[in-house]
């Protein structure tokens, strides 16, 4: 059984996709409808950057879910390939967002929107440069949450991404961030600040949670072909009626998507498909389990090598 994943943010790179954009006549059409809905040209962003734009987290939401989606739709008009048959849809944080699209519980033009003002709130929860993110590699979670619990009076940091083992993320103050990097530091665990534009997946993001809470009630979600997982719970999310709760929790919400890929493996998923720009989940899932089939396609000559059947 295969399972069809959607990555998020820090998979972006300027002119992903850029081979199946020139190519085919869909992408162009996908891209020129998505450039209308926002009314701004989104997919110029993509296909030429700068790089400084297609990273600010307003552009880079909608922009990725955009190259996620486009590439679904190309494998099943284009190339016949039918993704619905996989046993479950997830995504890592946004791409979440290009789950639910792919599995028709939300159109196109309203994850498009909402993704763009989920961008706009995150980006503004917190003033650019009062709040930080750090990758903390080699480590398991076990030991950074003691670490946290035992000097919860001295700084405050969340864990914002359970990524796989061996790497977290973690969220804060840049003051706190910069207390915990040290304190890692002074106990060999290796850790780097991530240069990103805010604290995101911890409870800094109360501000976007208020401002999403209202976009997200506007929408009219639908039945979905395919089961998806959430990052909250890293298990089924059961219908429609609790998607609404659990995306605005996923914006404080730490993202668990090591146990999310757990609990699909232990579902008898055995091959995992990435849909979208880079391979940065593929890179996880091998970091989780090795015994599983990775493919990632986000070029032409992946779609050949991907086969489905199972």
């Amino acid at each position: 059984m295969f399972s069809v994943i959607f990555p998020g943010q820090g998979s972006q790179i300027v002119g992903m996709a850029s081979e199946f954009y020139s190519k085919y006549e869909l992408f162009k059409k996908i891209y020129k409808e998505a450039d209308e809905i926002l009314n701004f040209n989104l997919s110029k962003i993509i296909l030429e950057g700068p790089k400084e734009k297609i990273d600010l987290t307003e552009n880079t939401q909608p922009a990725i879910f955009l190259v996620g989606y486009s590439i679904f739709q190309l494998l099943k008009q284009e190339f016949e390939i039918d993704l619905n048959k996989a046993k479950f849809f997830a995504g890592h944080s946004l791409g979440e967002y290009t789950a639910l699209a792919c599995a028709e519980a939300l159109d196109f033009s309203s994850t498009l929107k909402i993704l763009k003002a989920r961008g706009i709130a995150m980006q503004s929860a917190v003033p650019k440069g009062e709040g930080g993110m750090l990758a903390i590699l080699g480590s398991d979670i076990e030991i950074i949450e003691k670490i946290l619990n035992e000097n919860k009076d001295h700084y405050e940091c969340f864990i914002a991404n359970d990524n796989s083992k061996g790497q977290l993320v973690a969220s804060g103050r840049m003051e706190d961030i910069t207390k915990f990097s040290t304190n890692l530091t002074s106990k060999n665990i290796k850790n780097i600040k991530l240069s990103v534009s805010a604290p995101f997946h911890c409870k800094l993001m109360n501000k976007a949670t208020k401002i999403m809470e209202d976009e997200i009630e506007k929408l009219d979600f639908k039945d979905f072909k395919n089961t998806l997982i959430s990052n909250v719970t890293a298990a089924e999310i059961k219908d429609k009626s609790e998607l609404k709760n659990l995306l605005v929790k996923q914006i404080e919400s730490r993202v668990r998507w090591r146990e999310s890929v757990l609990y699909m493996i232990n579902s008898d998923v055995n091959h995992f498909i990435e849909i979208g720009p880079g391979k940065v989940l593929s890179g996880l899932i091998k970091r989780i389990d090795r015994n599983v089939k990775v493919s990632a396609i986000n070029k032409e000559e992946d779609i050949s090598i991907v086969k489905i059947n199972d």
